[in-house]
């Protein structure tokens, strides 16, 4: 069975859609006909069918905070960027409240950086530019959600893999 990532949101709503597709009746009354016309037992079994593709898709979900492809540079990401000019990389935390004690960079959301690297993506190029210079090019190479510390005192940056219970 082939696993799909959904975020806790995406599974909690699938789980809703089934209960509630659960939840209703199928009883058939004779203005079933009036109500459905020659089609009458097409609502019946598309209730059903969709019980059946919900029920599949919550048993191969891998339920994960960030997806793969929705890793975005946000506030509480841990980014990895790349300055294109030098080839140089840095690892860093864009702003987060409470963050001042994190033991990594932390640049805030209103500095130049932080300004134009929001809402990148892995692979994305950015410029930005610092007052009375020219634009800087950099490319984000990584974001993945800030764990806080972990025991070698660096970021826990390890997917997250919450129970799907």
């Amino acid at each position: 069975m082939t696993s799909i990532s959904i975020t806790p949101r995406h599974y909690r709503r699938l789980q809703d859609e089934l209960n509630a597709l659960r939840s209703r009746r199928s009883v058939e009354v004779p203005d079933d006909y009036l109500d459905y016309g020659a089609n009458r037992g097409a609502r019946p079994s598309a209730r059903q069918r969709r019980i059946r593709e919900i029920e599949h898709l919550l048993g191969c979900a891998a339920v994960r905070d960030d997806p793969a492809g929705n890793r975005v540079a946000e506030p509480g990401a841990v980014l990895t960027i790349r300055y294109d000019a030098t080839g140089e990389t840095e690892t860093l935390l864009l702003g987060r409240r409470g963050a001042e004690d994190a033991d990594i960079k932390v640049y805030s959301m209103a500095s130049p950086l932080g300004r134009s690297i929001a809402g990148a993506r892995p692979g994305e190029q950015r410029i930005y530019a610092i007052p009375h210079e020219t634009g800087r090019l950099v490319t984000l190479l990584e974001a993945v959600p800030h764990r806080g510390p972990s025991s070698s005192g660096r970021p826990d940056r390890r997917p997250s893999t919450p129970n799907a219970a």
